[in-house]
């Protein structure tokens, strides 16, 4: 089905760009958001009219994701964590993480445009990471891993801290089933006995 977009979406396309859809996806999930028009004479029309507000939309976007590039790249990112002595994380260091340390920074990008080099970096040492922009437009910024020493507890000082009391639960003992005969001579036996009355 031919659709043309009402606004940018990711991993499809930009606002005012003609795309080729499965009809499912068109009449289930662009349709009704108002996210696409259907691609005919009416619809184009309208975007012939609105196409240099969104020519001058895409010119805008291009401007702010090279100063947004500018400003990455003049950024050097550290992140600090807990490791073991031959540098492997206790963790790992994902586009998430990336994105909170810049948002620290006051710069603000989606983890999902964020390429982390497998996906994760689990060790310590100097990484680039790869954050696109707009279009082809493309930043590398240089990330540090810093490990953090753990403090493991000395057997000194495990000694002075009381043990833990296990505690055991009762034991439950479970009767068995009583015939009617026995609850009988139980009962006779009672009445011969004196305690009932």
């Amino acid at each position: 089905m031919k659709i043309i977009l009402n606004q940018d979406i990711p991993n499809l396309g930009e606002i005012g760009d003609v795309k080729e859809v499965a009809p499912g996806f068109a009449r289930n999930y662009l349709l009704p958001r108002d996210l696409a028009a259907l691609y005919n004479t009416r619809s184009v029309a309208n975007f012939e009219k609105r196409k240099i507000e969104i020519q001058a939309l895409k010119e805008t976007k291009r401007q702010s994701s090279t100063s947004l590039k500018d400003k990455l790249e003049a950024e050097d990112i550290s992140v600090s964590m807990p490791a073991g002595a031959n540098g492997k994380l206790y963790g790992a260091v994902t586009n998430a993480t990336v994105a909170d340390e810049l948002l620290k920074k006051g710069i603000e990008v989606d983890r999902k445009k964020i390429e982390i080099p497998g996906r994760s970096i689990k060790s310590v040492g100097n990484y680039k990471v790869l954050i696109h922009l707009y279009e082809k437009e493309e930043a590398v910024i240089k990330l540090a891993i810093l490990g953090q020493e753990v403090k493991a507890q000395s057997t000194a000082e495990g000694e002075n801290q009381p043990k833990k009391q296990r505690v055991r639960k009762p034991r439950v003992e479970v009767a068995e089933p009583v015939t009617d005969e026995e609850q009988a001579a139980a009962f006779e036996a009672a009445i011969n006995a004196g305690q009932l009355n």
